[in-house]
């Protein structure tokens, strides 16, 4: 017997006497079998292939064994049966394979839920931001502790895939709530003015379930508010396990609801008249729905929807880094995502080559099992989205685009999608312009930096952009001409709790996440007058200085009929007719024009065309704003007379008007050049540019109370900000603003950016909320005229701001930064360093 030891893992082989042959035999098969490893080692480096790496699921289908027999909601604390008895199945996209039975929520429930939260709102207010931060902490804790049950769960339900859930959704969520425990302690100091708005419903989509719920659900707390949620029917499960995480940090009952169900409860949530606000993020037809269900219910309004955001790349950038970027704009999550870079925006002289790029990268991308770690591509959330995304795309090949998928092994069951892309696509090609929502990228080319911009804008949209150049100059100039409430600068789909996300026009109304978003869920303390009181204003203390004047109605006799202000200039109406105005003791005071929708639409298309105003720098809208005052402060005689043969005020009433119109010109006009925006610190090596921006052309719906100092008041903040107005004056008491013109006149203010149309107010508001170049209109009227200009702007969700049929005191509230806020949009930019 002979042991022989070879050099193959030290193995050892026996020979004896007659079995050299065997021996022999034995040492070529091991020869063999490392050729054979060795081969493979060769091909792994020459594809570059990775093994599969399944994350565990063990304790997840655990957790869905235990509820077999149908998830429940979430209502004041406690877990509850659905009252019909109804389940909805929810499956795993990614095998058909059925997850659980989702409880469908009755709509009794609803109103057990928003009952709930009522109740528990004051007591939950008074425990105070300290004590409210405490909870958010422990919320955030809890969630790390359970982060990969979690993004397990998020992958299996929604289908994305395991490294997306695990390194970007739930460590988002966490530090939403940690972000905001901290703007929960600080609420004594930095909202001391305001209070919770009461009890908010929240509406969350199921391209990023659990992120979306953290989102909303952190700040409305931590502002003080209770909360009814409904998940989307799709993806429910996570904002289950939720709920969880809320009974084990023992946040009091009826703080947080989480009820499920299909769209129906979520329209009950929308009508209930128990709610305070209504946050929602999903479509943009969606959007609009709410908007005309709460238009003139009071209720305070966050949409956050479409998009069709362009990833533009200019010639000069580092396109290797690009083509990375664009992999994250448009096949992260599938393409399941509002502000997607969907639209490819490249310069013609290096299209050709970028392309090749990317149809390079588009073959390594990897398609398949969501659980894989190795998996770029997961699973379509159903089966009906799939099949929209592939009719959009056919439809684009129709309209002449060029179709191009990588050859990919698909798998062979589930919901699965290739990434696709489209070539050739002409500005009018349905993928140029409809939100596909899928991993479809639509590739159009331009010449020079001034298209690029007018491709970029040509949309309905407006929620994001990224830009792509090594030239910080050029980068820095385009972001600010996008009309997009986010801009990534050499980066995208970057976000974080600190900085604010939400976009322009069709994309939504409101922010979410930083200050911006803390205060969609605050209001102003003060003190509200319905209008159906009638009250006057009074005066404080009595100016030293007094009018002479031998007869106070010496205006009331005069025959004149004012024209209306476009342009810069006095234009007679339309239509041809005019409108009396009487004192208060019914004496004729003159006539002025009755303005009609073509008045409404050459003030509109002046003020659409005096761009510059917007571009132009704060101090020289402060400088014009002081002269303004200046040039009303001279003819303060005349308009204290006009006031009081008008409105029939006393003298002294007269003198505090006036000399507080005064004040709000001052006021605006210093806040003209100092109402900054901010510069956020993420956690990534770079910082975010939150730039105060001016809304555009806003329509302005004057109140018959305070004639000038409304007037004064709501026109000083729109102008200070940036912003062309149509203004409509008092209907009542118009002459004081056709008075005003000619201050205007004087004070060289450029013709366009001040435009004054008289008329009858709801008529003329009516006009300016459905016109689509208004992008905001403020009102100040009737109930009636509330919830019809909140009715009439739902076309193309222009942004709103009303009394809800409340009179204002202009003297005490009628001044402040909520004017500022209201007349400006926040654009985020992402700028990174560094190598």
């Amino acid at each position: 017997m002979v042991a022989i030891l070879t050099s193959a893992g030290c193995r050892k082989l026996t020979v004896d006497s007659y079995g050299v042959k065997s021996y022999f035999r034995q040492r070529q098969a091991i020869r063999d079998n490392l050729t054979e490893q060795f081969m493979d080692i060769a091909e792994i480096y020459n594809t570059m292939n990775y093994g599969p790496a399944p994350e565990a699921s063990d304790s997840i289908q655990t957790w869905l064994e235990q509820h077999q027999e149908g998830f429940k909601l979430f209502i004041n604390g406690e877990w509850h049966t659905p009252d019909s008895g109804k389940y909805f199945d929810s499956n795993n996209p990614a095998t058909g394979k059925l997850l659980g039975k989702v409880a469908h929520a009755s709509a009794l429930q609803v109103d057990l839920a928003v009952s709930a939260a009522r109740k528990a709102q004051p007591a939950w207010n008074e425990l105070g931001g300290k004590g409210r931060a405490k909870y958010l902490y422990a919320i955030a804790r809890l969630l790390q502790k359970r982060s990969r049950q979690f993004a397990v769960l998020e992958t299996m339900d929604n289908g994305k895939a395991i490294r997306e859930s695990r390194d970007i959704d739930i460590p988002l969520a966490i530090r939403h709530f940690y972000h905001h425990a901290g703007w929960a302690q600080l609420m004594g100091s930095e909202y001391e003015k305001f209070e919770p708005l009461g009890v908010v419903g929240q509406i969350i989509p199921w391209n990023f379930p659990l992120l979306m719920m953290a989102w909303k659900i952190a700040p409305a707390i931590a502002a003080g508010n209770c909360v009814v949620i409904k998940p989307a029917e799709y993806t429910s499960l996570t904002a289950l396990m939720f709920a969880e995480v809320l009974q084990e940090a023992n946040l009091p009952k009826g703080v947080v609801n989480i009820i499920t169900g299909d769209g129906s409860v979520g329209e009950k949530i929308v009508e209930h008249p128990d709610v305070d606000k209504i946050a929602f993020t999903g479509s943009t037809n969606v959007g609009k729905l709410i908007r005309r269900k709460t238009a003139g219910t009071g209720k305070k309004l966050t949409l956050e929807l479409g998009g069709k955001s362009p990833f533009i790349v200019f010639d000069d950038a580092d396109l290797d880094s690009a083509v990375e970027g664009l992999v994250d704009a448009i096949w992260f999550n599938q393409g399941q995502v509002c502000c997607a870079g969907s639209r490819l925006l490249v310069q013609e002289s290096i299209a050709e080559s970028f392309i090749e790029k990317i149809k390079l990268r588009m073959q390594k991308l990897s398609i398949g099992d969501p659980l894989d770690k190795c998996t770029d591509i997961g699973a379509i959330v159903d089966h009906s989205q799939r099949a929209r995304i592939d009719s959009l795309v056919q439809q684009s090949v129709k309209e002449g685009a060029s179709l191009w998928q990588p050859t990919t092994n698909m798998p062979a069951q589930g919901c699965f999608y290739p990434a696709t892309l489209l070539c050739d696509v002409e500005a009018t090609n349905i993928a140029a312009s409809v939100e596909i929502f899928g991993p479809v990228l639509s590739v159009l080319t331009f010449r020079h930096q001034p298209e690029a911009i007018q491709l970029a804008n040509n949309t309905k949209y407006g929620l994001a952009a990224s830009v792509w150049s090594e030239n910080i100059n050029r980068a820095l100039d385009v972001a600010p001409q996008i009309k997009a409430g986010v801009i990534w600068i050499n980066t995208t789909n970057q976000f974080d709790a600190a900085c604010g996300f939400g976009g322009y026009r069709e994309s939504g109304m409101g922010r979410e996440g930083g200050a911006e978003g803390m205060h969609e869920y605050l209001k102003l303390i003060v003190n509200e007058k319905s209008t159906k009181t009638n009250t006057t204003t009074k005066s404080k203390k009595a100016p030293s200085d007094k009018i002479e004047t031998s007869n106070p109605l010496a205006f009331a006799g005069i025959d004149q009929t004012a024209k209306l202000y476009i342009n810069g200039k006095q234009a007679r109406p339309d239509n041809g007719n005019t409108l009396q105005v009487t004192s208060a003791t019914g004496t004729s005071c003159g006539r002025v024009a009755d303005g009609s929708r073509k008045d409404i639409r050459n003030a509109v298309e002046a003020a659409h065309k005096t761009c510059s105003w917007s571009k132009s720098s704060g101090h020289l809208r402060a400088q014009i704003l002081y002269y303004l005052a200046e040039n009303l402060s001279y003819r303060r005689t005349e308009f204290c007379n006009r006031l009081i043969s008008l409105t029939s005020a006393t003298q002294t009433q007269a003198e505090l008007e006036f000399d507080t119109s005064i004040e709000r010109l001052f006021t605006y006009a210093a806040w003209a050049d100092k109402y900054d925006g901010s510069v956020h610190q993420p956690p990534i090596q770079g910082v975010t540019l939150a730039m105060n921006e001016p809304v555009g052309v806003m329509g302005i719906c004057c109140p018959d109370d305070s004639p000038l100092l409304a007037f004064v008041s709501l026109l000083a903040p729109a102008i200070a900000m940036g912003n062309r107005v149509v203004i409509i004056p008092s209907q009542k008491f118009p002459l004081i603003a056709t008075d005003f013109y000619q201050v205007l006149e004087t004070s060289d203010m450029p013709a366009g950016v001040v435009n004054i149309v008289t008329g009858t107010r709801d008529t003329l508001a009516k006009v300016l909320a459905e016109h689509d170049q208004v992008e905001s209109i403020w009102y100040q009227g009737s109930d009636e005229g509330c919830k019809m200009v909140e009715f009439a702007s739902a076309d193309n969700l222009k942004r709103t701001w009303v009394n809800d049929g409340k009179q204002t005191d202009w003297i005490e509230n009628g001044e402040g930064k909520q004017f500022l806020r209201a007349a400006c949009q926040v654009k985020n930019i992402w700028i990174p360093y560094g190598d």
